[in-house]
């Protein structure tokens, strides 16, 4: 990803989720105030394919389709206008550890309080569970906003 330096990176978690639809504009507006950029990571992985236990599966994902798919959704977020100065990065592996990555050196983190999967009752995800405890940088959950 890249690293523009001269700018605060505020990097947020999309995974198609309410609540990470509320994280992204809550981290535009911030990165507003702070004159930052924003970088939106979407991370994909095929659960239950990876480890000893899995067959070696060859699954071919068109990570191109993927990135027109997350620019349509944040413009559908966001507007037309606002959705070209967000950087978007889609990437394979553990969304927990794909974001702690992505937000080395940022100026904040932020998530969705509850993804998509997991448990509809949680108050937290484990995504966000684990980048809160991790990070090296402050991580602010946002929860979705009520309908």
């Amino acid at each position: 990803m890249d690293r523009d330096v001269s700018r605060p990176r505020v990097v947020v978690g999309v995974d198609g989720s309410p609540s990470s639809y509320a994280a992204v504009r809550w981290a535009v507006r911030y990165a507003g105030l702070v004159g930052g950029v924003v970088e939106a990571v979407s991370a994909w992985e095929l659960p239950g394919l990876y480890g000893w236990s899995a067959p070696a599966v060859d699954i071919d994902v068109d990570e191109d389709e993927a990135r027109r798919r997350m620019r349509q959704e944040l413009a559908d977020v966001l507007g037309a206008d606002a959705v070209g100065a967000v950087r978007t990065h889609v990437v394979h592996g553990n969304p927990a550890d794909i974001l702690l990555r992505a937000a080395e050196g940022a100026e904040v983190l932020v998530v969705g309080s509850r993804g998509r999967g997991g448990f509809a009752r949680a108050l937290l995800g484990s995504v966000g569970q684990h980048v809160s405890q991790h990070a090296n940088c402050p991580v602010v959950i946002v929860r979705p906003e009520r309908q």
